[in-house]
């Protein structure tokens, strides 16, 4: 068994462990104490910049980055995602191989002309190059890495063997505190809750170095997702669409629908101006317009949708159908993860980034 491999055997069991105790790794047996999860409250101020970085106590983390990057040639989409998780052991555990603390982390380049080009990794917390800190957002696993720096911009690094990229991102306001001042229900019980906000619009420059060739320079607009949470989702709940939208006014939307089997369970959105001046909440609408069928998995997505806001109804188009990312070798699932563009009565307005969680089996978290 090779160094990935062996990463990837600890941290399976790890992700499905969240909510009850399985065994630890190298046969040692969890801890019977139970695990005491903060619960997310409403109401709770978040505090920067220690809120940017790590909150180890909770069940789950991720920062979530996604960009469309423009070259001279052809539009890309990027994303890159760490995903932190508290395995359920407890410290009374006497193993020092017992691992109580997990990342996982997702990158991929999106290209029309030569399609998606993905990889992922996974590794125990604070064992050699896989790290983060409490006090700001500074995450690595090898050679992959996410930080902010004291002038709120933030860098990131991605090198595969398949493509690289280092994007630098400028932020144009303050942190958007998504629902009720960061508290985000996911639910129809209040307890169904994460912590969340996000950095719209962000100016992206950097370079991309795809199939060996030379870097290439890239700019384009981005977004960033920061949540925490010790909540599971609701028994009900299957999984969810999510979109984040730069539109060329200088606003942008966020909105999501956790779903059940047929139906939606709970939807909300926001739409904000991405320097942070104002906000407003609205109940979001997502209608279908054509679905993909995955050749590799066999599961059917909605790959575009028409999203309604309000009295507003916005067509999201694919950069390409075939954005899905199977990460059953590390968070143990598969979900469509894609650059879409976004049209109104015909005319292109904005950028974004569509997820779809749940369509071949429901979601595990």
């Amino acid at each position: 068994m090779n160094r990935r491999q062996a990463l990837v055997a600890i941290g399976m069991p790890a992700l499905q462990s969240i909510g009850g105790p399985v065994n630890g790794a190298a046969g040692v047996p969890a801890s019977p104490e139970a695990i005491a999860y903060p619960p997310v409250l409403a109401g709770i101020p978040l505090a920067f910049p220690a809120d940017h970085g790590a909150h180890p106590s909770f069940r789950t983390e991720w920062w979530y980055l996604t960009a469309w990057l423009d070259t001279p040639t052809e539009s890309l989409g990027a994303q890159l995602t760490f995903f932190r998780v508290r395995t359920g052991l407890a410290k009374a555990n006497p193993s020092r191989f017992a691992p109580r603390q997990f990342l996982f982390a997702h990158a991929a380049i999106a290209s029309r002309d030569t399609g998606l080009r993905f990889s992922q990794s996974a590794a125990r917390a604070g064992i050699g190059d896989a790290r983060y800190s409490t006090e700001d957002t500074r995450v690595a696993l090898g050679r992959w890495s996410l930080v902010r720096s004291a002038g709120d911009t933030y860098e990131a690094l991605v090198r595969t063997r398949a493509f690289e990229f280092e994007l630098h991102a400028d932020t144009p306001g303050p942190p958007v505190l998504q629902g009720r001042g960061g508290y985000s229900q996911k639910g129809p019980d209040p307890r169904q809750a994460s912590y969340y906000y996000s950095r719209p619009g962000l100016r992206i420059r950097g370079r991309v170095r795809q199939h060996g060739d030379d870097p290439t320079p890239v700019t384009g607009t981005g977004w960033l997702d920061h949540e925490w949470s010790s909540e599971l989702l609701a028994a009900n709940a299957v999984g969810w669409d999510w979109v984040g939208l730069n539109l060329d006014d200088g606003s942008a939307i966020m909105a999501f629908r956790m779903r059940t089997v047929d139906g939606t369970l709970y939807a909300t959105g926001r739409r904000m101006r991405v320097d942070g001046s104002r906000s407003t909440d609205f109940i979001p609408r997502f209608v279908v317009r054509r679905r993909w069928r995955s050749p590799r998995t066999g599961v059917e997505y909605p790959v575009a949708i028409s999203l309604h806001v309000d009295d507003r109804r916005l067509d999201l188009e694919p950069l390409l159908d075939a954005q899905e990312l199977d990460t059953r070798a590390s968070t143990g699932t598969r979900y469509w993860e894609g650059a879409v563009t976004v049209a109104e009565a015909g005319k292109t307005i904005g950028r974004g980034y569509l997820e779809l969680t749940g369509y071949g089996e429901p979601i595990r978290f």
